[in-house]
């Protein structure tokens, strides 16, 4: 079980860089300084993954491989990989407060090119590394290969496969962005800090995975997905969300002893301290939506491995740190089957002022919980309560305990400062605030709108603006209610490069 302790959901996008996006480099070593001296213990991140449409990370042509727009150039300066100038004419002029993705992916496709053009490809430690990863790794590496000699056409209008050079390029690639990001881990590791890391339930139909591993997957005889994933109307979207991915054929999955499943966890559990699972209700039951469909408001529930897949997941990994996504679970079986699972579930505050029979009041919460005010899903707090229904806004106002003005944010915020205490009394295991929350931001930050499949994953911090934190504040609100119950010296501080 987790030790009593608080952490800030921040994506790697969101940190403050040079390069247009947030990625490996300082912004990261920085951002777990601030968390030291918070007494955070966890910094929750979205999945490493490359991102897919829309630039989601929950759609990605790999569930195992890292993103190269994290490549942190400053860090191929610092291996010999590039020049001082190369480095300088990557630096980004555009705005600081936004994520570009079509630029960065621009310039560091092009720098990883640069640092290839230099590396030993038959260096012992590339080696050991592709040996090491050679479960996904090498399909992986084909797939982009392929997809790249053959224009970027989705892999179902393929030629021709790709050349050997192409497919040690990927390799480097990973091979790189791998070495950078443990080095990030174990930065934050030796100060106390944590990765909380998230993992999607389903694939991309256009990724290495499905392509790959097809007779997983429940397809026709010609390799297509007879249905796919998605979810009924909800608390998000009237019509439901629509996601499209492959679903998986689990009796096949069995046969083998979920070897994939066991081979995608064991990988997140290497790469991150923890791991929270999207969707986790879809190992209970999942919604099956016919693949010609246009909404998600046609589909059936389908029963998916239960507990069987978490016999075979407990039987390899010793006490996984695993987080169940299980919002919107109410029903008996499902709740039956993540009590048995074991694992922390979640519980966010913007959920529970709709009457006082919500599951997600605080004083429900018992220790086998990770609370939120929200989550990347959700709007910031502040914005919710510009925007929710004034009966809603008066019973939480009313919970905490709050008179006064509500619609003042920044980083002293009164009226949220009210609902971080309420939320760090409840006995909840963890509790987790995005970062948004803790500068007291509205709705033009929120990072995903559910439904909307442009303007979403842009929002960024700069450093000014993490400075502006009350990291005095925190760090007495984590002692004061015991969410920090270790005692981590002042770190050392990670110098500029």
């Amino acid at each position: 079980m987790f030790q009593r302790s608080a952490g800030v959901l921040m994506n790697l996008s969101s940190l403050p860089s040079p390069f247009g996006i947030g990625d490996f480099g300082h912004g990261g070593y920085q951002f777990v300084d601030l968390l030291c001296e918070m007494r955070m213990r966890w910094w929750q991140i979205l999945p490493l993954c490359p991102i897919g449409k829309g630039n989601s990370p929950y759609s990605s042509v790999s569930a195992f491989a890292l993103n190269l727009l994290y490549l942190d150039p400053y860090g191929l300066l610092k291996d010999g990989y590039l020049s001082q100038a190369e480095v300088d004419a990557a630096v980004y002029s555009g705005s600081p407060h936004q994520a570009d993705y079509k630029w960065a992916a621009c310039v560091k496709a092009a720098l990883m090119r640069k640092a290839y053009e230099k590396a030993d490809v038959r260096c012992a430690e590339l080696k050991a590394f592709r040996e090491e990863q050679a479960f996904w790794l090498i399909d992986y590496a084909r797939f982009m290969a392929a997809r790249d000699a053959n224009g970027g056409k989705p892999w179902r209008a393929w030629t021709k496969n790709g050349a050997q050079e192409a497919i040690d390029y990927y390799i480097f690639e990973q091979f790189i962005l791998f070495q950078q990001w443990n080095r990030l881990k174990a930065y934050a590791n030796a100060h106390g800090i944590s990765i909380l890391g998230d993992m999607p339930i389903y694939v991309s139909d256009e990724s290495a995975d499905f392509w790959a591993n097809r007779t997983l997957f429940e397809t026709t005889p010609e390799g297509e997905p007879k249905r796919i994933a998605g979810v009924p109307p909800d608390y998000f979207s009237e019509d439901g969300q629509l996601w499209g991915n492959p679903l998986y054929d689990w009796v096949r999955m069995k046969q083998d002893g979920y070897r994939w499943w066991l081979q995608r966890i064991g990988n997140s559990l290497k790469i991150y301290d923890a791991v929270r699972i999207d969707h986790f209700r879809g190992f209970y039951r999942y919604w099956a939506v016919p693949a010609d469909a246009k909404t998600a408001r046609v589909g059936t529930w389908e029963p998916g491995p239960g507990m069987e897949l978490f016999h075979a997941v407990n039987a390899v990994f010793s006490n996984p740190q695993i987080v169940a996504e299980d919002l919107g679970c109410e029903e008996e079986g499902l709740v039956q089957f993540l009590l048995e699972a074991g694992y922390p579930g979640m519980k966010v505050m913007q959920f529970a002022y709709y009457g006082w029979d919500s599951i997600h009041l605080p004083y429900k919460y018992t220790e086998n919980y990770v609370a939120y005010t929200g989550t990347h899903d959700n709007d910031t707090m502040l914005g919710w309560l510009w925007s929710a229904k004034p009966e809603e806004r008066s019973q939480l106002l009313a919970y905490c305990r709050f008179t006064g003005d509500w619609g003042s944010g920044g980083p002293q915020s009164p009226v949220l400062r009210a609902i971080f205490e309420t939320l760090w009394q409840t006995p909840a295991r963890m509790t987790i605030l995005p970062v948004q929350d803790l500068c007291g931001y509205g709705t033009d930050t929120r990072m995903n709108l559910p439904g909307e499949a442009e303007g979403n994953w842009c929002f960024r911090m700069t450093e000014e603006a993490l400075r502006q934190i009350d990291t005095a504040y925190f760090r007495q609100l984590n002692e004061r209610y015991g969410l920090s119950l270790i005692h981590i010296s002042e770190p050392t501080r990670h110098a500029q490069i």
